[in-house]
C-alpha cells in the first residue's frame, strides 16, 4: 500500500506578555543608548517577548504554558478536538524539567491521552524535526492525526541582575538575539479544504569535526560552575556559516522536488536576527518568494519560529502555491527545511 499524503491543516502560536522594546531592555540592564543603537543597527530585533518578568526575573509563563495555549489554537483552528489527535511530537531545547517530559503535561493540559507522545531536545532545527517525525509515522500508517509542537524559553536561562558590561561578546549577544514563544502545526492524513500538502522534509546533521557555535548548560546544584557561562555563542561563526548551510538547503529541497527557483511562491527563511535573516535571503538568491519573516518583532524564539511563520503564511497561501522553509542550527550544525504545496 502506497504511504498517505500528509497535510498541513493549521498553525498556532503563543508569545508572553507584551513586546519588549531594545530601550526597555538597555535601561533594564544599566546599559546606555549606544548599546540600544548596536541592537538596533547590528542585531536588527526591535522587541521580543519574554516568560519572565524584566524587572525581578520572576517566571510568568513556563514552556508548557506557551504550548498549551499554541496547541489548542492550533486544534481550533483545524476545527479539531484533543480526541482526533493520536500522536504528539515536541521539539524543544528548553524543556521546562528533565522528568516529566514537556511533551506529556503539555497533553495533559490539552486533554490528551491514550496516544503515543515523543519529545526531542535540539535547537532551532527541533521543530523541522519534529514536523519530520510525525510526518514519517503518519506515513507508516499506525496515526492519522498529529499534534506537532515547537518552542522555547531562553530567558530562564539570563540573570536580570547581570551587569551586561562585564559579559563577553558571545554571552551577551543572546541577551538581545532571544525571545520566548511556542507554536503548533496539526498534520493529518485527512484532509481539509485549503489544508497544504507537507511534501518534502530534511534534517541532516553537518557538525562532524566543527566546534560548536552555540552552548547552553544545564547546571545542577552539584556541578553549577560560576566560571562557565550558562549560554554562549560564536556569532560570527554564525554569521559566515549560516547563510551557505541555508542556500544548500534551499538548493537541496528544491533539487529533490524536481522545483525551479522561480516556481516557488513563498520563501520563510531562518529567523537568527533582522539583520541575519537580511543576510541569509540574499545569498539564497531566490528571485521572486515572498518572505515570510518575524523575527525582528518577536525575537529568536528557537523552535516557535517555524510555527510563527506558518501561522502567518497558511492563509496567503492559494491553490497551486509552493512554499519552502529553511531552519540552522548552530549548536552542533544541523541544516534543516521543508516544503508545502496548496492542491
Amino acid at each position: 500500500m502506497d504511504a498517505p499524503d500528509i497535510h498541513l491543516l493549521s498553525a498556532g502560536t503563543a508569545l508572553p506578555g507584551a513586546p519588549v522594546d531594545n530601550a526597555a531592555l538597555a535601561g533594564r540592564f544599566g546599559m546606555d543608548t549606544l548599546w540600544e543603537q548596536w541592537i538596533d543597527t547590528f542585531v536588527g530585533t526591535r522587541t521580543r517577548h519574554l516568560a519572565v518578568d524584566l524587572k525581578t526575573g520572576e517566571p510568568k509563563f513556563r514552556l508548557t504554558d506557551l504550548c498549551e495555549q499554541a496547541g489548542s489554537r492550533a486544534l481550533e483552528t483545524a476545527g479539531l478536538t484533543a480526541g482526533d489527535v493520536d500522536l504528539v511530537v515536541l521539539g524543544t531545547s528548553t524543556p521546562d524539567q528533565l522528568m516529566p517530559a514537556t511533551v506529556n503535561m503539555v497533553a495533559e493540559r490539552l486533554g490528551i491521552d491514550a496516544v503515543a507522545t515523543y519529545q526531542l531536545q535540539s535547537g532551532c532545527t527541533g521543530a523541522v524535526q519534529a514536523l519530520n517525525m510525525a510526518r514519517q509515522l503518519l506515513m507508516a500508517g499506525e496515526h492519522h492525526t498529529a499534534l506537532v509542537l515547537g518552542g522555547d524559553v531562553c530567558s530562564k536561562i539570563f540573570d536580570v541582575e547581570t551587569d551586561l558590561s562585564a559579559l563577553s561578546p558571545e554571552e551577551m549577544v543572546n541577551v538581545a538575539l532571544f525571545g520566548d514563544g511556542a507554536g503548533a502545526a496539526v498534520l493529518t492524513t485527512r484532509p481539509q479544504d485549503r489544508s497544504a500538502r507537507l511534501v518534502r522534509v530534511l534534517t541532516r546533521l553537518v557538525g562532524l569535526n566543527r566546534e560548536p557555535g552555540q552552548v547552553l548548560e544545564w547546571f545542577t546544584k552539584s556541578d553549577r560552575n560560576p566560571d562557565r557561562a550558562a549560554s554562549r555563542e560564536d556569532y560570527k561563526a554564525i554569521e559566515a556559516a549560516v547563510p551557505v548551510m541555508a542556500a544548500e538547503v534551499l538548493d537541496e529541497l528544491l533539487d529533490d522536488l524536481g522545483w525551479a527557483a522561480d516556481d516557488l511562491d513563498f520563501l520563510l527563511p531562518p529567523q537568527l536576527s533582522g539583520r541575519m535573516t537580511d543576510l541569509i535571503v540574499k545569498r539564497m538568491d531566490a528571485p521572486h518568494p515572498t518572505e515570510i519573516t518575524c523575527v525582528a518583532e518577536t525575537g529568536n524564539t528557537g523552535n516557535a519560529l517555524p510555527f510563527l511563520q506558518l501561522e502567518r503564511l497558511l492563509p496567503r497561501m492559494a491553490t497551486g502555491d509552493r512554499a519552502v522553509a529553511v531552519a540552522v542550527e548552530s549548536s552542533k550544525w544541523i541544516k534543516a527545511g521543508f516544503a508545502l504545496e496548496r492542491g
